[in-house]
């Protein structure tokens, strides 16, 4: 068994589900430290490819019991979670669960906590969200364990919610009226080199207790980004009129009614927006030298999101966020369901496809390759959802072909996976109850399958019955629909593979 590195650490990571979180715990691991996970929901991380090599603690931040577990013999915790999307007094939510971990790092003996807050100028007048994660650094850099606050402004990198946002604002409207805040400065951070100041924050020695602003080398008015987006995308750049009638919520109206970003999530966005973000000091330098190839510029963090998405690699992506007013309880067994309301609908069919394929064509569902049955349906529901500040149609998937548990699809998330036979989505949509639906292969003897297929409605008061039964006229056409194209697409396939007389060698 390989000696641990001598600057090997044992670390604590929260927010290992997220967009940051899920890029740097392999990148922790290949450098050689040992890697604890604190998960409110561990069956997310059932998929990842270093799921085996880290230690999960379930458990949530406003949970003592569970912080104070997970910070057992640890000596270096990044802080990597942030109420962004929530509602309600998410504010005094965070301090709380900072002040929680930063207790509890101190009686463990914790030697550091790494927090990611957001650049921002020296204004009492700051938005809700950014208030929110410098109150939460300062809980650090008050407590009674060192700690490196890193300051990043916007992420640029493969399916995170600032690239998706002005990836498609620039990709929809050939001509953009935007709001006037399109020409406050903003520096961009690729983030490959923010998970490198991440990873090298674990080994810096000493005791510094402080924050750091941390950029890429350009400075950039928002229009600017978007048109050097399109440069690189190969498109025309885009005329922008910044009208100042755009306010901070009909921005993030027309974003969410654009772009697949929702609602919740572009406000807190463009909010942070509104002022310019910039790097005030370059004191990071002298503490952590910059990546040997240096850092990237805007274009070339670009360039490098835009081959990502092009060869389906996205490592983390924003539609993996957690999404308020979601159901979060997994789709309870049959056997529960005794005494409570449960609507189904369950749909069976023999095919001659053979079980791969099947599996195939169910696994790739969603995104590009849509729901095989009544698109124009599934649109309207996706239009509806977006106009009530739900996620939409268009969230899409991050992998054209594999999915993992946890992984978001269109307005569905994967709540469980069988790989080869059950697929569970649990509905993110918004709906008066609880939705699931349920796709799955049993093998036949003969080489073919049965599909079943079930979706499940938990109604929630008269609102919810009323909902249901009103689609059930429907569901004729849509469930008997996407059944039969489901099998007749992995048939067709399981012929093509099928070797004929005039193929076969003789």
């Amino acid at each position: 068994m390989d000696q641990p590195h001598a600057s090997s650490r044992h670390i604590l990571v929260t927010g290992a589900t997220g967009y940051i979180g899920g890029r740097l715990v392999p990148r922790l691991l290949e450098a050689g430290h040992t890697v604890t996970v604190l998960a409110r929901s561990p069956q997310k991380l059932s998929d990842v490819p270093w799921a085996s090599e880290v230690t999960v603690v379930e458990g949530d931040l406003s949970d003592r019991e569970a912080v104070r577990r997970a910070v057992d013999g640890v000596d270096v915790v990044y802080y990597l979670v942030h109420s962004m999307g929530q509602k309600g007094d998410f504010e005094q939510a965070d301090r709380e669960a900072a002040a929680t971990m930063a207790e509890a790092s101190a009686r463990a003996g914790v030697a550091r906590i790494v927090y990611v807050g957001g650049l921002h100028p020296d204004d009492p007048d700051l938005s809700r969200h950014l208030r929110s994660r410098v109150e939460v650094g300062n809980v650090f850099l008050e407590s009674a364990v060192p700690s490196i606050v890193l300051q990043a402004g916007v992420v640029i990198g493969s399916g995170s919610t600032s690239f998706e946002m002005i990836r498609h604002l620039t990709d929809v409207l050939p001509y953009m009226p935007a709001p006037k805040w399109v020409r406050n400065k903003i520096q961009p951070i690729a983030v490959r080199d923010l998970l490198y100041y991440l990873v090298e924050a674990a080994v810096v020695p000493g005791e510094i207790n402080r924050t750091f602003d941390v950029g890429g080398p350009d400075v950039l008015r928002y229009g600017q980004m978007m048109n050097g987006y399109a440069l690189e995308a190969g498109l025309r750049q885009r005329g922008i009129a910044a009208l100042p009638v755009l306010t901070p919520w009909l921005a993030s109206q027309w974003v969410n009614l654009v772009t697949p970003v929702p609602r919740s999530l572009a406000v807190p966005i463009i909010a942070s927006l509104q002022q310019n973000c910039v790097m005030r000091e370059h004191d990071i330098d002298g503490v952590i030298p910059r990546p040997p190839e240096g850092l990237l510029t805007y274009r070339q963090s670009v360039r490098l999101a835009l081959q990502r998405v092009k060869d389906g690699e996205v490592e983390t992506s924003w539609r993996n966020a957690s999404v308020e007013g979601a159901p979060s309880d997994p789709l309870p067994s049959d056997p529960d369901w005794a005494g409570h309301t449960v609507c189904i609908d369950k749909r069976q069919q023999e095919t001659d496809a053979s079980p791969a394929e099947l599996w195939r064509v169910i696994e790739g569902i969603g995104g590009e390759n849509g729901w095989y049955s009544f698109p124009l349906a599934w649109a309207i529901r996706g239009w509806m959802d977006r106009i009530v500040g739900g996620v939409g149609l268009r969230r899409g998937r991050s992998n054209p072909a594999r999915l993992n548990t946890g992984d978001a699809l269109d307005f569905w998330r994967v709540e469980h996976i069988e790989r080869g036979r059950l697929l569970r989505l649990r509905a993110e949509m918004r709906v008066p109850g609880g939705a699931w639906l349920e796709m799955g292969v049993e093998p036949r003897g003969d080489g073919g399958s049965t599909y079943t297929q079930r979706a499940v409605f938990f109604p929630k008061g008269l609102g919810g019955r009323l909902y249901w039964y009103s689609l059930v006229p429907f569901h004729g056409v849509i469930f008997t629909g996407m059944a039969n194209r489901i099998t007749a697409a992995a048939l067709a396939q399981t012929k093509k593979d099928v070797p004929t007389d005039e193929n076969v060698p003789a």
